[in-house]
């Protein structure tokens, strides 16, 4: 087995190292790191407070769409963390909204696959919810996803109505294992349509420019912490961040052998990474 230097990051795929002195900012993604599901992972509270007393910025990036910024502000209090700003959250669904209002003008006829959160974000980035005569389909992850939801966008998709996606993550982390993600939602619909979405979320730049734009820093000085290599580690590094991997999430040392998305360093998990920056 791969061993790594528990006191700096490794640069595996420029042949390099690169000390955590080096990091002006942090960007996490929060299911598979923070916690999975409803359960804390170890060393959270530790690690925010850590990054408080170090004066080290942060933004918090996630893939999963089905919650609201303020959602996540409750749910990290609830597990110890006050006090996170909701304009630190940046999600997938806010990566959605802020596309469309590029593209689209306020009032268009959107049919919403997803959770409360992304419904929420949309209808108050001007667009209007309905399940005929739309302009575009939005699929993400739905917790409660009926048959009825995926013949009724497979119908619109099908007469002509855009198709987005807000992430490809096929699956997603619970304290069970892994579950079908909104990624899975998608491939069923393209399967449906011969249509492929146009997707938002990570791997793709914009959530990345976003938590940058929040730091304002730079992002060869910015580490990103996630869990997933085809998307944390894969889109941190295409837009210049270095990358974390913790393998609390999805993620594991032998996938990352087999791969040949590498990313400058490879923890258990939170501790361990404070102890590297220790």
């Amino acid at each position: 087995m791969c061993r790594y230097n528990a006191f700096s990051l490794i640069t595996l795929n420029q042949g390099k190292s690169m000390t955590l002195a080096d990091i002006d900012a942090v960007i996490m993604d929060m299911d598979g790191v923070l916690w999975r599901g409803d359960k804390p992972l170890p060393g959270l509270i530790p690690f925010f407070d850590r990054l408080r007393a170090r004066d080290i910025p942060f933004a918090l990036a996630t893939n999963n769409s089905s919650k609201s910024q303020a959602d996540y502000v409750t749910k990290l209090a609830g597990m110890g963390v006050l006090d996170v700003p909701a304009a630190a959250i940046v999600t997938s669904a806010t990566a959605t909204a802020t596309y469309m209002q590029q593209h689209y003008p306020a009032g268009t006829r959107v049919y919403i696959i997803g959770g409360d959160g992304l419904k929420q974000i949309l209808t108050a980035a001007g667009f209007v919810r309905a399940a005929y005569d739309v302009q575009v389909v939005v699929a993400g992850i739905d917790f409660e996803l009926s048959y009825a939801q995926l013949r009724q966008a497979t119908l619109l998709i099908r007469s002509g109505a855009d198709f987005i996606g807000t992430n490809p993550d096929r699956t997603f982390p619970t304290p069970e294992g892994e579950v079908p993600g909104a990624g899975s939602i998608l491939a069923a619909l393209s399967a449906a349509t011969d249509r492929l979405p146009v997707v938002i979320g990570k791997p793709n730049r914009t959530m990345f420019e976003a938590a940058l734009a929040l730091l304002g820093t730079a992002a060869d000085r910015t580490l990103m912490i996630g869990d997933r290599l085809e998307t944390d580690i894969l889109g941190a590094r295409n837009a210049g961040l270095k990358t974390a991997l913790v393998l609390t999430g999805i993620a594991t040392r032998e996938q990352v052998a087999n791969s040949d998305i590498k990313p400058d360093g490879i923890f258990a998990g939170l501790p361990e990474l404070m102890a590297a920056w220790d």
